[in-house]
């Protein structure tokens, strides 16, 4: 893991350079931009460089939502032999070239860049000799730099649940650490949950059980997992999941929008408020509901019998047979006039 730290830490450098040539050397609004700046344009390169694998996982969730109907034939095929079940879905993946796993690459991608900075971020604290301090790439005046920067007062070193003699030490108020860690928490927590919801509530949720599963895994597995974790991240790794979640937002909008999803044959892989419809409309009425189901299917039946009615007497009459007459008869009596004045004139032309 010494190559991830050494990456890391020299991409963050690097923004931290570019940065402080062309932003104050102070701070404003009491935050050091450079350093903020870093860890956001270290996200901004990290996506950049996995935006093509990105690609490939949207292709991967369209073909995973093309072989849905198969999917559910071979779920009604199989239904309680799951050995079987899952050597068929395994055909299937293989005959279409799907790989479900595609779908959750990018993130696993992230995960070493996660640790790395996590790594770092943990690594910048006082106290420590010329030598740890100039591990990784860093100089001792980064070094120091870094473990002095701020964001809105309270060190990017530093961690909601950091203890007061650690505080102490990088001179930083208990109180704003705590404040500006549990704002950035929830923006965690909150982006992290939208990102995955953007995606499902677009796509919708898939058949297949297992895959299902990885949804449900990610739409409330990892926000829970920032919600017990969170506290024990420096704020500089809450900066870096922060933007991330804000770029892959942006990015899915784009991407969903000008490639939309195809329209789903199946009518469990439907969007959040859809799939709720659905499913209650599927669901047998009871109550008054079933009074009021039963009304509709009365008034269906007769729509349906007044309909046979119609058509049996359009066969008639064009079979030549009159149907026989149910109400008075509108036929004229005989020596009546004729109602219309045209065929009464060539009548009487005729008589004389």
């Amino acid at each position: 893991m010494a190559g991830i730290y050494w990456l890391i830490s020299k991409v963050m450098l690097f923004w931290h350079t570019v940065w402080d040539s062309i932003l104050p050397d102070h701070r404003v609004l009491s935050t050091n931009w450079q350093w903020v700046l870093a860890i956001v344009f270290l996200v901004i390169t990290v996506r950049v460089v996995l935006f093509p694998i990105f690609v490939k996982q949207i292709k991967s969730q369209r073909a995973m939502q093309a072989i849905q109907p198969k999917m559910k034939e071979l779920q009604e095929k199989h239904k309680g032999d799951r050995e079987t079940l899952q050597k068929e879905v395994m055909k299937l993946y293989q005959e279409e070239k799907v790989n479900p796993l595609m779908g959750c690459l990018p993130m696993f991608l992230q995960i070493p860049v996660f640790i790395g900075l996590l790594h770092v971020l943990r690594h910048l604290r006082p106290g420590m000799s010329d030598h740890s301090m100039e591990l990784y790439g860093w100089t001792k005046s980064e070094f120091l730099s870094a473990v002095d920067a701020r964001l809105f007062d309270a060190p990017i070193v530093a961690k909601f649940s950091s203890s007061t003699a650690e505080l102490l030490k990088i001179d930083a108020s208990s109180t704003t650490v705590k404040i500006v860690a549990a704002i950035l928490v929830a923006l965690m927590i909150t982006t992290t949950y939208l990102t995955q919801r953007q995606m499902i509530k677009k796509t919708g949720w898939n058949t297949d059980p297992q895959q299902r599963m990885i949804q449900k895994f990610m739409l409330y597995g990892i926000p829970f997992f920032t919600l017990t974790s969170g506290w024990y991240f420096p704020i500089g790794v809450i900066i870096y999941w922060v933007t991330n979640n804000a770029i892959t937002l942006a990015q899915q909008y784009w991407v969903l929008h000008k490639y939309p999803p195809p329209a789903s044959a199946s009518t469990n892989n439907v969007p959040f408020k859809n799939g709720a419809k659905k499913a209650a409309d599927t669901k047998q009425p009871s109550g008054l509901g079933a009074l009021f189901a039963k009304a509709r299917e009365d008034a269906a039946a007769q729509q349906r019998a007044n309909g046979k009615g119609a058509a049996k007497a359009t066969g008639a009459k064009a079979n030549g047979t009159a149907p026989e007459a149910t109400g008075p008869s509108r036929a004229p009596k005989p020596g009546a006039k004729p109602i219309n004045p045209k065929k009464g004139g060539a009548a009487k032309r005729q008589s004389g």
